[in-house]
């Protein structure tokens, strides 16, 4: 069973970042990253993940059409048991308020602190061996 973690984002450009900062994870199979253009997107993915240990969502909060908090009840309702975390470009209180309250496990501000992050998937990989 593989490893998953899913990145939600309409940026075209946040896959090949993603991938340049886990290419050694990624290339040792320490797990998989999957992509998701949008909300719909993502939670189509989501439904299809049986197969596989989702252990983690990152999904940017402002895209077109469905947003970031308006996917999160749907992503909790389905799988409440995989953490997500927000990514946005305003990291203000009111905007972390309401990603928490929605269910977010947190809120990473962009520039993305890639170190940050890799302890946070450290802590899912061990949490699910």
């Amino acid at each position: 069973m593989s490893i998953l973690v899913l990145v939600v984002d309409d940026e075209p450009d946040v896959e090949a970042l993603f991938r340049q900062q886990f290419r050694r994870d990624l290339r040792a199979q320490r797990f998989v990253m999957d992509f998701a253009i949008s909300a719909t997107d993502a939670l189509v993915r989501i439904a299809n993940t049986i197969e596989q240990s989702l252990i983690l969502i990152l999904s940017d909060i402002n895209m077109p059409g469905m947003t970031g908090l308006e996917m999160l009840p749907k992503v909790k309702a389905m799988r409440p048991e995989v953490p997500v975390i927000m990514i946005t470009a305003y990291g203000d209180a009111e905007t972390k308020r309401k990603a928490i309250e929605s269910g977010a496990s947190g809120l990473l501000t962009k520039p993305i602190d890639f170190t940050l992050l890799r302890e946070e998937i450290d802590t899912r990989l061990e949490q699910a061996s």
